[in-house]
């Protein structure tokens, strides 16, 4: 079954040029050109992600993501941020309201097709994992990995399941992109996990709160 998408910003190039990339690649694409239109077609078609613009008229994309995120109904709605902003302290912002990824302007339509596919991947996982809790026997023979991580192995791993990507790890953590590569590769050996997929589905499988 195909994804719905929806994006929400005022400028109708890129609205539209985003929206022909996004049906292209064989995602359902609704556009709005404000935060108040957003919310009567969010309130009536559940979108499966949002990519929505950061600086519009009367509200905005981050007031956008703070009703969402105050909905139960809605707050478990993946967002992307588009935007022309490019300080360290607004992507912050972001983060912190719970956005899950951040695409400054100008982008590569590939960048974002790439979010969108890795944040799709991980919420198939989580449900998965919510469906059945198949891999028992992988769970008991490595939760004792998983009680050794240390703090800030803990936090780059949550952050990775919620896909974001190791710049953005960066970013989040005030790390070097670099330091967020060993750590990954730290949790792979400690997990005896293969690649990033593999350590979010067996971290998914595992009642860990903080996911």
């Amino acid at each position: 079954m195909k994804k719905q998408l929806l994006i929400v910003d005022d400028d109708l190039y890129l609205r539209n040029s985003i929206s022909s990339y996004l049906v292209s690649a064989g995602f359902l694409v609704d556009t709005t050109n404000s935060v108040e239109s957003a919310l009567q077609v969010i309130r009536l078609h559940k979108p499966d992600l949002i990519i929505a613009d950061i600086m519009m008229p009367y509200l905005d994309g981050y007031d956008l993501l703070a009703i969402l995120r105050s909905d139960q109904l809605l707050s478990n709605i993946p967002i992307i941020f588009l935007t022309a902003k490019g300080m360290t302290h607004d992507r912050i912002m972001g983060y912190d309201l719970g956005c899950n990824a951040y695409l400054t302007k100008p982008f590569n339509p590939k960048e974002l097709l790439a979010i969108i596919n890795n944040l799709f991947i991980n919420i198939d996982l989580l449900l998965s994992r919510r469906r059945s809790q198949s891999s028992s026997f992988v769970i008991k023979s490595k939760s004792a990995n998983m009680s050794s991580l240390t703090h800030k192995e803990e936090e780059v791993l949550f952050l990775l399941v919620r896909g974001l990507m190791n710049k953005e790890i960066a970013l989040r953590l005030s790390m070097s992109q670099r330091n967020v590569e060993k750590y990954v590769t730290r949790l792979l050996k400690k997990t005896n996990t293969r690649n990033r997929t593999e350590l979010a589905q067996f971290t998914l499988s595992q009642n860990i709160n903080q996911v």
